[in-house]
């Protein structure tokens, strides 16, 4: 794929650049009353066409190739006055499977403090090098997350430059009065999954990154057995692993969260016995708040 080798070139700055990233974003505005439809009709097609034409890396990628990504925003909370929004969103990016129609989930996850500042018709500008605007830092800090995880499923650790610039912007953004930027805070919240997932004792979670996309699904389309056998691999040596170096770290915790479907297809009545069990056995001790998933792999 193009975008491999474009990895593999070690982010060579090419002339001509292309936006990264494919967005959808839905404003469900559904629990406020009273308010004009047009105020979150604004917010969302501006947001959605920001995200969109901003480029945010170096890199090319041929528009099939951009990431696709949803930005999905409950709004709990809305002020006239102050222009505030209270907001919960769920963010969710998918990466095409090599040789075949399928998509799979590359990141997915919550944040319960999704809260800014917008007023109808504001011009959105991102300065990464000043980080005072909430929404900005929002945008900034997913939009680097999901690019850096895309190139890590491509090449071992090959989203670093761009992951860094995601630790810089969460760390420029502690002083944006808003929850979420802070250590200790919250053990899932912005800061606990960047500062976790550039954790050394994390390295391995990183690699999985690479081992499961790139080695098992990717491989799946050639020769399923060995694909499934990569991603069996990478389960053991590096989701597990990761689980043991820090096991108060939410990562394996949440990838396997937005894993589990994929997980249960890919060894439900296939694979031995004691493959499947010794998958069983490591989901579990992860996440045994979906052993109604794991339990489909010994089947």
């Amino acid at each position: 794929m193009k975008r491999l080798f474009l990895i593999l070139l070690c982010f060579v700055s090419l002339q001509v650049n292309a936006q990264e990233l494919q967005a959808k974003v839905t404003i469900n505005h559904s629990q406020i009353q009273g308010t004009d439809n047009s105020v979150f009709d604004d917010l969302q097609s501006t947001l959605e066409q920001f995200i969109n034409d901003q480029q945010w890396t170096n890199l090319q990628f041929q528009k099939n190739e951009r990431i696709v990504c949803n930005f999905n925003i409950t709004v709990t909370k809305y002020d006239a006055s102050s222009n505030m929004f209270t907001c919960k969103a769920i963010i969710q990016a998918n990466r095409p499977v090599y040789n075949s129609s399928y998509s799979t989930i590359l990141y997915s996850n919550t944040d319960n403090d999704f809260n800014f500042e917008f007023a109808q018709f504001d011009q959105l500008n991102f300065n990464e090098e000043t980080i005072d605007n909430q929404l900005m830092a929002l945008i900034g800090y997913y939009a680097f997350l999901i690019i850096g995880m895309d190139l890590d499923s491509f090449a071992p650790m090959g989203g670093e430059d761009i992951l860094q610039r995601c630790m810089n912007l969460t760390n420029n953004a502690q002083n944006l009065n808003y929850t979420g930027w802070k250590a200790f805070e919250n053990d899932r919240n912005r800061f606990a999954f960047i500062n976790d997932y550039l954790d050394g004792g994390l390295q391995p979670f990183r690699q999985l990154q690479y081992d499961y996309y790139r080695k098992g699904m990717d491989e799946m389309a050639n020769n399923a057995e060995r694909g499934r056998i990569a991603i069996g691999t990478a389960i053991e040596e590096d989701l597990a692993k990761a689980h043991d170096n820090k096991p108060l770290s939410m990562l394996p915790q949440i990838w396997t969260d937005y894993k589990r479907d994929e997980l249960a297809n890919i060894y439900k009545g296939k694979g031995t016995q004691k493959e499947k069990e010794r998958i069983y056995e490591i989901l579990f001790s992860i996440n045994a708040s979906q052993n109604t998933a794991w339990e489909k792999i010994k089947e």
